[in-house]
């Protein structure tokens, strides 16, 4: 098992990714991570900017709340299942 790296690492290694005009692959080499491991960290980091709240930008807002009302029905669904089952134990 690797070493965990501190969010600092983190948040900085998905800025070099994100702005250095370098590779994924080359971030990651140089930083000693793996592809993958870079890979979601970066995919965290655009989605916890992006449910980060109100936006200027109309079309980040729209998919903002587009995405949350996805990840809010899907709850709805599983809770729905889940009262449905414990019900019919009855």
């Amino acid at each position: 098992m690797g070493i965990r790296k501190t969010s600092e690492f983190r948040a900085e290694a998905v800025r070099l990714a994100l702005s250095s005009g370098l590779t994924q692959q080359q971030v990651a080499d140089d930083l000693g991570i793996g592809l993958s491991t870079l890979g979601k960290w970066i995919t965290a980091h655009k989605h916890a900017e992006l449910m980060a709240g109100p936006h200027d930008d109309k079309d980040r807002e729209l998919t903002r709340l587009r995405r949350e009302n996805r990840i809010l029905r899907e709850e709805r669904d599983i809770l729905k299942k889940a009262t449905a089952f414990f019900a019919s134990q009855k």
